[in-house]
């Protein structure tokens, strides 16, 4: 391979990597690799459509004062996605302040910032964040021709499962599985491949990883979409009130939860408590696919008056691997079952698509040759 032909696989790589990341961020309600702002709020940090790398929370550490992270907000830009920088941390939570705002968030009606609510964090080499210019116009583009697409096909097949995020992921694995039998039957034979033009043309590797990312990604989306932190407001008051949200100091309260997978996918769901006072039984639910499951939310009020934020954080695993091999990933790191579920279909899939594919390349055929579509009627017989 000569270096011309590593620096443009590298790019092709590089832009893939950037299209998956801009379309897994839609798909899980939070950035991956990469967020951007959309007003002036964080300027002269952060430009209107400027992008910046985003860090998910779970691996970027302890936040600490300086910190811009992007966090669910509850009552700014109607409950969005928010990036603001840390200016404070009380008993309550984080104080969040934009770079050109005058004040801080919680000097409106906004509450102090939890850990359970922040999605990223910025990374800032050098202490500065690390803007890229144009990220949010390219990804708001993106956002509305997938929005166009889905309506469109909801439209002709009059199934509204087409809409949201689940549509979303039933299209990604439509594609890359039609792109990959179009792959199969437009690519040379292993034979045919290793001839005088084998530098020329898209490496049939890159092609399928390509596609192995969208499974991934449709995978990923499935598990993580759905799941989460949940928050549950309740007030804890001196007598008992109908309804789950007025509780008597001290008391407890169970009501009915449920559990609903729309995917055909069977999964597997745990709860993890992020303050007390809440709790879901059972903590692991095996959930078939296209079901509701039953289960039981306990929330407890602080023998205190007052209203409080309680949060119960929601891990949820397709049942790819066996539940037990789920169950002792979970143990070490909620993280850990998701990476091997996405290792065992993406590498399932790559091992697949190079061995029937090939390892050659993807080259432009001359007149002479037999058209396209003859080989891929050759593959049929």
């Amino acid at each position: 391979m000569t270096l011309r032909r590593g620096v443009e696989l590298g790019l092709e790589a590089a832009m893939a990597l950037f299209l998956v990341a801009m379309v897994a961020g839609q798909l899980l309600g939070q950035p991956v690799l990469l967020g951007y702002v959309t007003t002036g709020s964080m300027q002269p940090t952060l430009d209107p459509g400027d992008g910046f790398v985003a860090v998910p929370a779970a691996v970027a550490g302890p936040i600490e004062e300086g910190d811009v992270v992007t966090f669910r907000a509850e009552e700014l830009h109607g409950g969005g996605l928010t990036t603001h920088r840390v200016v404070d941390e009380t008993e309550r939570g984080y104080v969040t302040r934009g770079d050109n705002n005058p004040f801080t968030d919680q000097d409106g009606d906004e509450p102090p910032v939890t850990d359970a609510q922040i999605v990223a964090v910025a990374w800032q080499p050098g202490g500065a964040v690390l803007s890229i210019p144009g990220v949010g116009l390219l990804v708001t583009g993106t956002q509305d021709a997938i929005a166009g697409v889905q309506q469109r096909l909801a439209v002709l097949t009059g199934s509204r499962s087409l809409l949201g995020t689940q549509g979303i992921a039933y299209l990604l694995v439509a594609l890359s599985l039609g792109a990959y039998v179009a792959d199969v039957a437009l690519s040379d034979d292993r034979k045919r491949q290793r001839t005088r033009s084998r530098e020329t043309g898209t490496d049939v590797r890159l092609v399928v990883a390509v596609f192995a990312a969208a499974v991934v990604l449709a995978a990923t989306a499935a598990m993580v979409a759905p799941a989460g932190s949940t928050e549950f407001g309740i007030v804890s008051a001196e007598s008992d009130a109908p309804g789950s949200r007025v509780i008597e100091t001290g008391t407890s309260e169970s009501v009915p939860y449920l559990l609903q997978n729309g995917g055909f996918v069977p999964v597997v769901t745990y709860f993890e408590p992020v303050t007390d006072g809440v709790d879901v039984r059972p903590r692991e639910t095996r959930i078939p696919g296209r079901s509701t499951v039953n289960a039981t939310l306990v929330l407890t009020a602080p023998p205190e008056t007052g209203y409080y934020r309680q949060y119960l954080v929601e891990h949820r695993y397709l049942l790819i691997l066996p539940q037990p091999a789920i169950r002792a990933l979970y143990g070490v790191h909620p993280w850990l079952p998701i990476a091997a579920i996405d290792g065992v279909l993406g590498g399932s899939f790559y091992l697949l698509g190079t061995t029937l594919a090939g390892t050659g390349r993807v080259r432009t055929r001359s007149r002479e040759a037999p058209s396209r579509f003859d080989r891929f009627l050759s593959r049929l017989r």
